[in-house]
């Protein structure tokens, strides 16, 4: 019987994960193989502030709870995704007037992080706070609140649970560039100013072909910081169709991300963007590309897949 994904990664120390979404769980071909191959789980999308906080004041993690159960039953870590996020944020929240919006940046964190206290490995405590050049982004957090909010962000994650890893995470951050010199300044004077943050996601969304030279370096300067480092959503695009010569590229590439990956002893783990072709993300934000993970869309594992188990061995 050969080993798992998640087998092999722990035996150097680290976890392979994948990604998943509520409505792919009735899919049993699809949780069998979730629930085996992986040794860590992270929720795709209902962790985000649209689900868990719809309307002000009011909670719901039922759909959240669903998947973090399901791990649990499987023996799978769960990364929390994500607190705040410009992105997939209801409505009510743009209407905060701006006295208010620190208040309800610290409640929404202090809820959700003690709700599931105990229960997750790491949060993805803000997401993707900077622009490609290297400037903030402008969300309604940076804009009514200002630069201070992802500090307060992490005190207020900290204050609701001392011992779960508190992650930033981004994209195009996976080499060095302005986009990761101006994170790597950010946590450089978060260490400084004793700021609680444990680690940095590296979304790792890349394209086939053009896995950044510098990824192992940028790996290794940030784990210098004293923070730990995370692959958190991992997938490697083409354009279609798929053809064995994109695939033999593909699974180079994916060959190479582990690898830069366990190089460097603070790099704890990878995560893939869901396993599978089937509920790929890709399509339907990029057109004409897709075919970006290690599975096909009938569950066939493609090369890649042997790459990464090469890897890890």
């Amino acid at each position: 019987d050969t080993a798992t994904l998640g087998e092999l990664a722990e035996a150097k120390g680290r976890y392979f994960g994948s990604a998943t979404d509520n409505p792919e769980l009735p899919d049993t071909q699809y949780t069998q193989i979730l629930g085996s191959e992986f040794s860590q789980i992270t929720p795709e999308n209902t962790m985000k502030w649209q689900y868990t906080e719809p309307s002000r004041g009011r909670f719901d993690y039922t759909a959240a709870e669903e998947i973090v159960d399901l791990a649990e039953s499987n023996g799978q870590s769960v990364r929390g995704h994500t607190l705040v996020w410009h992105n997939q944020l209801p409505s009510w929240v743009d209407d905060v007037p701006a006295g208010e919006l620190l208040g309800v940046m610290r409640d929404h964190i202090t809820h959700e992080v003690d709700h599931f206290k105990g229960r997750l490995i790491h949060w993805d405590v803000v997401n993707e706070a900077f622009e490609e050049d290297g400037s903030r982004r402008q969300s309604v957090f940076q804009q009514k609140i200002g630069d201070s909010y992802i500090a307060e962000a992490f005190k207020a994650a900290r204050a609701a649970d001392p011992d779960v890893k508190l992650y930033y995470n981004d994209y195009n951050i996976e080499g060095i560039g302005p986009k990761s010199d101006a994170v790597y300044e950010m946590v450089k004077s978060f260490k400084a100013q004793g700021i609680p943050i444990d680690g940095v996601g590296m979304q790792a969304h890349l394209i086939a072909g053009q896995v950044p030279a510098s990824l192992q370096e940028n790996i290794r300067r940030f784990a210098d910081l004293g923070v730990d480092v995370a692959l958190t959503e991992l997938d490697i695009r083409m354009t279609l169709p798929r053809t064995a010569a994109k695939d033999a590229q593909q699974a180079t590439d994916y060959g190479a991300v582990v690898e830069a990956c366990l190089v460097v002893s603070r790099c704890v783990g990878i995560t893939v963007w869901d396993y599978t072709d089937k509920y790929s993300w890709v399509p339907s934000v990029f057109p004409g590309q897709g075919a970006a993970l290690p599975w096909d869309e009938d569950f066939a594992k493609k090369p890649a897949y042997h790459a990464i188990a090469a890897a890890l061995n």
